[in-house]
């Protein structure tokens, strides 16, 4: 065990900036809240950079509790890389807000939470970061006091705390029938505990961090959060909590479960099919863009929930798992912030977006594209990989579905892409920083998936 607190330096950087943020908003005048947001990205950037550095350094174990490993270098990447999009697309929506510099402040004390949650390697940990990611989410849902934002909020949370009991009842069982919480003391402990003890405590684990991941069953609350919140929150929630849920997931199915125990494998490959269905036939029929890319959203959670069961049943499950992490973050993040753009919730209001603003149809087509998996964008390369896994690990027949749901996918973004082309029925003026957020989201997912190669190499 290494108790070395300079290996929690990203984290330590986020908790930085948070509590410097929330110190110094009490002393900054109304409209020099911004600077809060300027703090937070540069706590995530230095977080970023100390990342980078221990990426490049063996593995460990810190505090006998937190891995250092590959699944927790990317889970940092991944969401410090988010933060600062994430950050700009909500400063100009909360400028001069009274509240303003706490809504930068929530942002990263959740994102901290989920970076805490990809490398948790003890259940009691994962419970704490869950928290963590979680009641920060909450009131960013609901910080516009709005009618639909209220609701929304209500609903994440509701959900949240009920899914949040049956997580926390699972670690009380698994922890029992096996003597521990440490993911070494479970594998040891499960493989001797009877398997119907072992069944139920997996599967309310499970609950929870499909709670978080927002995959079938615990996706209600996606569709409501995505419309009732503020675009940048719902691009936050749909986007960076994930992350952390799915790095938990594989860290548990590969390192915490005897081979087979459970039925884990068979159950995550049922609730991926699950997901990836459900989500595509609840798109087809929506209007309102932000629930089209809500339940794009939950598909997504499906494509991504294969290799994780396929974990520990092959060599490309983690790389695969791990890619499309990335892949996912950028384009979803690209695509909430063409919403945010454009200011318009329905189908019919981005008809000639591509030849009003070419740069910002441009930008939606790439990430709606990506999404499907057309290369060369990054997603086309994560599934690839996703499909490797699912053949390569035995689950010939999720790769079947996986493909599928991809043809069947291409529908309602070409529901979306389509109208573009057409003439404008009047002027678009995008706001220029989500506009620009979104033409960078685009470009690094052409260069990620560009790259592919050398990504997974690194």
């Amino acid at each position: 065990m290494n108790e070395n607190p300079a290996d929690l330096a990203p984290e330590l950087c986020l908790l930085l900036a948070a509590v410097l943020g929330l110190v110094g908003g009490m002393f900054l005048s109304r409209t020099g809240q911004w600077r809060v947001a300027v703090l937070g990205a540069a706590g995530a950037l230095g977080g970023l950079a100390a990342a980078g550095a221990a990426a490049t350094r063996p593995d460990l174990m810190a505090f006998g509790s937190f891995a250092v490993d590959p699944v927790t270098h990317v889970t940092r990447i991944v969401v410090l890389a988010s933060v600062p999009p994430v950050l700009a697309l909500a400063a100009g929506a909360v400028r001069g807000h009274p509240r303003e510099s706490e809504h930068y402040v929530l942002i990263l004390l959740s994102a901290l939470g989920t970076v805490m949650l990809g490398g948790a390697a003890d259940l009691l940990v994962i419970v704490a970061a869950y928290l963590l990611a979680s009641i920060p989410a909450y009131a960013l849902a609901g910080f516009g006091k709005d009618a639909p934002g209220t609701e929304a909020a209500l609903k994440y949370y509701l959900m949240g705390a009920f899914l949040g009991v049956l997580m926390l009842a699972g670690v009380t069982l698994l922890s029992g029938v096996a003597g521990g919480t440490a993911y070494p003391q479970l594998r040891a402990g499960l493989a001797g505990a009877p398997d119907a003890a072992v069944a139920a405590g997996a599967v309310a684990l499970l609950a929870g961090l499909l709670f978080k991941a927002g995959a079938v069953p615990g996706h209600f609350w996606v569709p409501d959060v995505a419309q009732g919140a503020p675009p940048a929150v719902a691009a936050f929630v749909t986007t960076v909590p994930k992350i952390g849920a799915f790095a938990a997931l594989y860290r548990f199915g590969a390192d915490a479960l005897p081979d087979g125990a459970a039925g884990w494998p068979v159950l995550v490959a049922v609730v991926a099919a699950a997901a990836m269905t459900l989500g595509n036939l609840a798109a087809f029929g929506q209007r309102n863009v932000r629930r089209l890319l809500a339940y794009s959203t939950v598909s997504q959670a499906g494509y991504l929930l294969v290799p994780v069961a396929a974990a520990g049943r092959t060599g490309l499950a983690e790389p695969a798992v791990l890619f499309y992490l990335g892949a996912y973050a950028v384009t979803n993040v690209g695509a909430f912030a063409v919403v945010l753009a454009a200011g318009r919730d329905d189908l019919r209001g981005y008809t000639g977006l591509l030849r009003a603003a070419p740069v910002t149809g441009l930008a939606l087509a790439v990430c709606l594209l990506g999404f499907v998996g057309t290369p060369p964008t990054a997603v086309f390369a994560a599934k690839v990989l996703m499909f490797g896994a699912a053949i390569d690990g035995g689950l010939g027949w999720l790769a079947v579905v996986a493909a599928v749901n991809t043809v069947a996918s291409v529908f309602y973004y070409l529901r979306w892409i389509v109208p573009m082309c057409r003439a404008p029925d009047g002027p678009f003026r995008p706001a220029r920083g989500a506009a620009l957020v979104a033409a960078g989201a685009a470009v690094c997912s052409l260069l990620l998936g560009a790259g592919a190669g050398v990504a997974l190499a690194l």
